[in-house]
């Protein structure tokens, strides 16, 4: 199983049991605002702002909330100005970790971040010593056991997929980040239930942890999820199932 498809079930698993919903909340707003401001309040006509509505759909969030965000992200309203950074360095075992942060303070940032790494065993490192190893795509999930592969390859590679990978578990449709929304549509049309759905930043290669590392691996992505100015974090450990 990819370091992505890992992690994002480790992700899937603990909020589904996590009373976090205030911090879930303040991440999908931050979201929302900065895809306002860079790319206007129509949802229809902003890619990533209709991204980040349905997420905050997805999580239940009051519509006044979402129009709120939005406002704020125009400048219809006063807000907050969220500076989008990426910090880049490495877990336990030499993985690489890539983290997507919104701050309105980058000093507190990156000293929050680099504490992190440093006490699960950990280092934040230069601007662009991972990212190399990611490439963005977009990412469908769907259990193996929730559809028919055939028809799943079909409609997703129709819709124009650029591969679908499966595991022990799921089927993976992976597309380029222009074509996920198409795609996307293509599933719900044909009502494939999925587990995850997003443009992210898939590994190239993994890296496999056991044993202590694997554990420090977990801790980490734990620690920097929590940190308030994190919105992604993403790594390419391959962490054994038993270990989570």
């Amino acid at each position: 199983m990819s370091g992505h498809s890992k992690w994002s079930s480790i992700k899937h698993k603990k909020a589904a049991t996590d009373a976090k919903r205030g911090k879930i909340f303040t991440r999908l707003i931050k979201e929302i605002t900065v895809a306002a401001r860079m790319g206007g309040g129509d949802i229809e006509a902003n890619p990533r702002l209709r991204s980040a509505v349905q997420a905050a759909k997805a999580d239940n969030m009051p519509k006044d909330n979402i129009e709120r965000a939005i406002k704020k992200g125009t400048g219809e309203l006063e807000g907050v100005n969220y500076e989008e950074i990426i910090y880049e360095g490495y877990g336990p075992g030499g993985a690489a970790v890539l983290v997507e942060s919104l701050t309105d303070n980058k000093n507190r940032t990156v000293a929050d971040i680099r504490s992190i790494f440093g006490k699960n065993g950990g280092n934040l490192g230069e601007n662009g010593c991972v990212a190399w190893m990611f490439d963005k795509k977009g990412y469908i999930a769907i259990e193996r056991s929730a559809v028919d592969e055939d028809a799943l390859m079909e409609a997703a590679l129709e819709a124009g997929a650029e591969d679908i990978r499966e595991d022990d578990s799921n089927y993976e449709v992976i597309t380029e980040p222009g074509d996920f929304e198409t795609i996307k549509e293509a599933i719900d049309k044909a009502s494939f239930p999925y587990i995850d759905a997003e443009v992210t930043m898939l590994p190239q290669n993994t890296t496999n942890l056991t044993g202590k590392e694997a554990e420090q691996m977990v801790r980490l992505m734990e620690a920097l999820e929590d940190c308030d100015d994190v919105q992604k974090v993403y790594t390419n450990a391959d962490i054994p199932e038993e270990m989570v």
